[in-house]
Formats: C-alpha cells, sequence, structure tokens
C-alpha cells in the first residue's frame, strides 16, 4: 500500500512520524516530499549563506570553526571542507545500532525541521535526504554518545555521512558501506556548501524520534493498563464503586476523570464484581486507586505529547537564518534551540510514570497470585494442585524484577551534565538518555501488563467454574480475554509458560489487545 505526506516544517504529528517509522515493516510505502512553500524558504536560505560568505560577514560554523573553535576563521577556500569535516569528525557514536523506525524517524523529523527554511541547507542537499528515506537507504547510526546540547550531534553525524558517500546504510537488509547503498538505490552522493554540515548534525532528531515512538507507544500501555486493571477487578471479585463518577466529579483531575469514565465502559454488563457488602466496602489501593494512579500517568503522557508536537515542527539547530519580510534582509543569529531540555524533563516524567504504571500492575499481579492478598477467592497461585504444580508463581517473579530495573531506569537523567568543549558548552541536557531509559522502560512495562493481563484470565476461568456458565464480563474485558484465549489456554497444570507470555506481550506491544477492547466497545467486535 502506497500514500504520501508532504512535510512543510509546520504540521508534522506524531502520527506521522510513527506511520513514516514503522512503513516497511507493515508492508507500506509512504512517499515523503516537501511543499512547495517549504521549497521556496529552504531556496531564500541557501541564497542568504552565499551571500553572507559574499560579503565575508562572520558567521558561526561557516566561516569559523565549532564549539571552541568559535574564533576561528575559515577561508573561503576551505568552507566546503569545514562542512565535511564536521560529519567525520562528530561521527564518534558507540554502541549497538538504533532500529530502523527510529532511524526513519529522526530522518524525517530531521527533514521537517530543515524545511521551516531557517537553516541554510541547499534544496538539493535535503531533498538527498528525503530520498534516502523514500528508497529504503537507513543510516547505521550508534544508539550512545549523544548529550543531547548541542542537539544530538554524534548520531546525526553518522545519519548525515551516508549523503557524502561515508559512513554506512542498510539497503533491502543489507549493511554496506554509505556509497554503495546510495548507489544501489539509484542515488549519488552531495558535495556539501556552506552550512550544510552543520544543519545536517546540530538538532534534536534522535531524542525526539526515541520520544515520539516511545509516546505513541505509552498511550497504548496506559490503555492496556486500564484493561488489565479491569480484568484483575473482575478475577479477584472486586467491586466497581471506586469508579463511581461522582468521587471523580469532586477531584475533577481531567484525565482521572477521564480514566474512571473508560473503566466503567470496560466492565460495563459484568457480573463478576462484587455487589455492595456492607462488610466489604472497599477494595485495596491497586483496584480501587486505578483512576487516581493511572489518570496521574495519562497525564505524563498527555505532557509528552505535547512538548513533542511542538519539537517535531521547530529549528533546532544553530546559527539561524531569519528574514524581514519587508525588505527581505537576512539576519542570522546564534542561539540555543538546539538544548534538549523540554526533551529531556519530559522523558524522564514520562519514565517516572510509565514506571508507576509497572509498580501497580506488578502489584495487582501479586494480588492475583495471593490467596492471602484476594481472600481465597482464588487458589494459590492460580493452580488447582498447588505444591506439585507452581502455576503461576514465578510470573510474579519475573514482574518484580521488570519493576525493580525500572526504579533503576527512572532516575532523572535530566539531572546530570558534563561540560563539554573546553567549557564552551558547559550544560548539557542527556536528553537522548531520557528518551533511550524512557523507552527501555515501556518495553518492561509491556511485559508486566502482559503477565498480569495472562493470570486474569487465568483467575477468570477459576471465577467461573463458581458462577456457572451464564457468567459475563464486560463488554470490554470480555474482548480482552477472548483475545488472550485464542492464543494463551488455561493452564490446567505446569506447563512452559515463555511462549505464551511472549503471545501476549505481542499483542500488547502490537496494538492488538486495545484495538479489539475499543471494537468491542463501539460495537464492532
Amino acid at each position: 500500500m502506497s500514500s504520501r505526506l508532504v512535510i512543510d516544517g509546520n504540521s508534522l504529528t506524531l502520527e506521522d512520524v510513527v506511520a513514516v517509522a514503522y512503513a516497511p515493516s507493515r508492508g507500506e510505502h509512504i512517499e515523503v516530499t516537501l511543499s512547495e512553500e517549504s521549497r521556496a524558504r529552504v531556496r531564500r536560505a541557501e541564497r542568504a549563506v552565499q551571500e553572507f560568505i559574499a560579503r565575508g560577514e562572520v558567521v558561526y560554523g561557516v566561516t569559523t570553526g565549532f564549539g571552541a573553535f568559535k574564533g576561528r576563521i575559515i577561508p573561503p577556500d576551505q568552507v566546503r571542507q569545514l562542512q565535511r569535516n564536521i560529519l567525520m569528525s562528530h561521527a564518534v557514536g558507540v554502541g549497538e545500532p538504533l532500529d530502523e523506525p527510529t532511524v526513519r524517524a529522526m530522518m524525517l523529523i530531521r527533514a521537517n525541521a530543515l524545511a521551516k527554511g531557517h537553516s541554510g541547507i541547499r534544496l538539493e542537499t535535503l531533498q538527498l535526504l528525503l530520498d534516502m528515506l523514500n528508497r529504503g537507504v537507513h543510516p547505521v547510526v550508534p544508539s550512545q554518545g549523544s548529550l543531547g546540547a548541542s542537539g544530538d550531534l554524534a548520531p546525526l553525524a553518522h545519519m548525515a555521512l551516508p549523503i557524502i558517500g561515508l559512513g554506512e546504510a542498510v539497503y533491502q537488509g543489507e549493511r554496506l558501506p554509505g556509497a554503495e547503498a546510495l548507489a544501489r538505490a539509484g542515488l549519488q552522493p552531495a558535495t556539501l556548501e556552506a552550512k550544510e554540515g552543520l544543519a545536517l548534525t546540530n538538532g534534536t532528531a534522535l531524542m525526539a524520534a526515541i520520544g515520539a515512538l516511545t509516546t505513541w507507544q505509552a498511550e497504548n500501555l496506559s490503555r492496556v493498563a486500564d484493561i488489565a486493571g479491569c480484568l484483575t477487578l473482575e478475577a479477584t471479585y472486586g467491586t466497581p464503586r471506586a469508579f463511581d463518577a461522582r468521587i471523580h466529579a469532586v477531584r475533577p483531575h481531567p484525565r482521572q476523570v477521564e480514566c474512571a469514565a473508560y473503566l466503567r465502559r470496560l466492565i460495563e454488563g459484568s457480573t463478576f464484581t462484587r455487589p455492595d457488602d456492607p462488610l466489604n466496602v472497599q477494595d485495596a489501593y491497586t483496584l480501587r486507586c486505578i483512576p487516581q494512579v493511572h489518570g496521574a500517568v495519562r497525564d505524563a503522557i498527555a505532557y509528552a505529547r505535547w512538548v513533542l508536537s511542538i519539537e517535531l515542527n521547530s529549528a533546532t539547530d544553530n546559527p539561524l537564518i531569519f528574514f524581514d519580510e519587508a525588505t527581505g534582509e537576512a539576519t542570522v543569529l546564534s542561539g540555543g534551540n538546539f538544548h534538549g531540555e523540554p526533551l529531556a524533563i519530559a522523558m524522564d516524567y514520562l519514565s517516572l510514570a510509565l514506571t508507576e504504571l509497572g509498580n501497580i500492575s506488578e502489584r495487582r499481579l501479586a494480588r492475583l497470585t495471593d490467596e492471602s492478598s484476594n481472600a481465597e477467592t482464588l487458589p494459590a497461585f492460580l493452580t488447582r494442585e498447588g505444591g506439585l504444580n507452581s502455576g503461576f508463581m514465578l510470573t510474579q517473579y519475573t514482574a518484580a524484577a521488570l519493576a525493580s530495573e525500572n526504579k533503576v531506569l527512572a532516575h532523572p537523567a535530566s539531572a546530570d551534565t558534563i561540560p563539554t568543549s573546553a567549557n564552551i558548552e558547559d550544560h548539557v541536557s542527556m536528553g537522548p538518555t531520557a528518551a533511550r531509559h524512557a523507552r527501555r522502560i515501556a518495553a518492561n512495562v509491556e511485559r508486566i501488563l502482559a503477565l498480569e493481563l495472562m493470570a486474569a484470565a487465568q483467575g477468570i476461568d477459576f471465577r467461573r467454574d463458581v458462577l456457572g456458565p451464564s457468567a459475563r464480563l464486560g463488554k470490554g474485558t470480555q474482548a480482552a480475554y477472548a483475545l488472550i484465549r485464542r492464543h494463551v489456554p488455561f493452564l490446567e497444570r505446569d506447563d512452559v509458560m515463555y511462549p505464551y507470555i511472549e503471545s501476549v506481550v505481542a499483542l500488547v506491544a502490537s496494538g492488538a489487545l486495545a484495538r479489539a477492547v475499543e471494537e468491542a466497545l463501539e460495537g464492532r467486535g
């Protein structure tokens, strides 16, 4: 399936980034093109750079060196070499290469920033970057080495090396030298002109790419956590009284209110929940306080989306070129839009929130497996012949290990900084580290939630034995349960469990579980 995305530097969405990033893995092709308005803006800035050089103006990174070399004047006949040198000297990344979707997201985000027309790159060079994206030439970009100020220098240098025929790229599944990858795709390397190397390397595209993909992942996890919590509520004979709209109306945090409303929809029509009981009017916090905890997580995710929506359409390099719309006169200004602090703090906030989502899910899983915690509603460790069978005992161990790992990863990266470039760049954001940690935490939470869902489904089957075949799950939880049971059977006795866990993780990570529930709630399931 083919489609087209027109970028203009101002209207790129998180959904666009996700779609382009994952298009090849979904068997899709999205042709990314520049709007006519952005082409004109890019040309205008390109001409301005040439005028600065012709007038002999001192412009950082154009007629000077970089970083602490900002006072070293570069002669006009060495301007091209300067731009080539920045890509070569800055490509010092280390660690495992980034996955293909992240690299594609980086390329798209950087191209969109350049399309704003403040960076001074030539249209031909920008088009080559888009041609690489459109034809599946994916640079090999090491995952570590960026401080998040001055932008993601090392990763972006690796991304840009194939543009000049250097570095490496993956093309049609094969890792190749940059020039060969271009040639196989029918492309030719570029010779960079003034400002272009700096424009390609100076920006926040790595942390924005990881941040965008992780925020999208987190939005899915938020829905799955609500579903898992409700299925656990039903499996443990919990009460939905704490989700009553009146409770949340008097503490009207918007996303707490939204979460409670969603929970009510999920369990609508359920006969598995506990009716009013004057001797047992409330549940443990992990069930009773789902709207408050999950709602607060939704707040953090919404904040990350808000920050990223701005960042995806921002000019994040330095210096930037501006124009007097009345006279057309160009001015170049040095600033700090490359500094990743907005993203770093957003990603740290997201990491903390997702860690809490894992924490509360692991505690619900413990309640499912511990008969003393669920008032013997369910057999110990969800197995009939305990002792001979360990049942779901070890699933909680795994969830606990992942939850504890998340607590380590949630330490705020943005609280750290080490000065660089001879103390000229004396405060950095550590945004890429914050983003990578958020992504690792999200992956761990996918697994914790999958374990809770598996255990809850096992508990539901035990409850059905008591309630009888006419017992009904909620409108949304029934869809989740049915999908899980298509991949994982009721475990009558001990079995090798990890393949089942992987199956449910896939249902969570792919969004299939959340989609199945949404379709059921909308009457399409």
